[in-house]
């Protein structure tokens, strides 16, 4: 993965949210392209029961938090990993605990959207967004396009993050 991939990730997550786009772009603009390049080829190398691993070197590049690293993960690898989201906590595990983007959260999820997909015989982030859209359907919330009204992107960015 390079630095502009990182910055189309964020682009894509936070695209609605100028604020927080703008913060976090310039967070990971302070990478160096070789750690960039470095930490994301041995984190695609893994196996993919090194969740956490993968996770926190994922982090180990400033501005990368649990969900951005959820996002590189699941444009990664879809069958294995889902995008962290509040609304797929609440389908899957209930009301979400405070401070609920966390690592160890992250893999709580993970967790029961792998046994959700296995049971379906589907990719977790087919799941995920599933979850994501029924949710959103329940709370009325309507789609528009590749946004939702409620402000948070659903398409995947062009940047594709292929498998070694």
């Amino acid at each position: 993965m390079t630095k502009a991939d990182l910055a189309e990730v964020v682009e894509w997550k936070f695209k609605d949210d100028e604020e927080k786009k703008r913060r976090v772009l310039e967070l990971v603009g302070r990478n160096d392209e070789a750690s960039v390049a470095r930490i994301s080829s041995q984190v695609f190398s893994l196996p993919v029961d090194d969740n956490a691993f993968r996770m926190n070197c994922l982090m180990m590049l400033e501005g990368v938090s649990p969900v951005l690293a959820s996002v590189v993960l699941a444009f990664f690898d879809p069958a294995q990993y889902g995008v962290f989201d509040v609304l797929v906590w609440r389908a899957l595990l209930g009301n979400e605990p405070p401070n609920l983007f966390s690592t160890l959260n992250y893999l709580k999820l993970l967790s029961a959207l792998r046994k959700t997909a296995a049971k379906h015989n589907l990719d977790v982030r087919t799941v995920e967004k599933a979850l994501v859209k029924k949710k959103l359907d329940e709370a009325g919330v309507v789609e528009k396009g590749s946004q939702r009204k409620s402000g948070r992107a659903t398409a995947k960015p062009k940047t594709r993050i292929r498998k070694k």
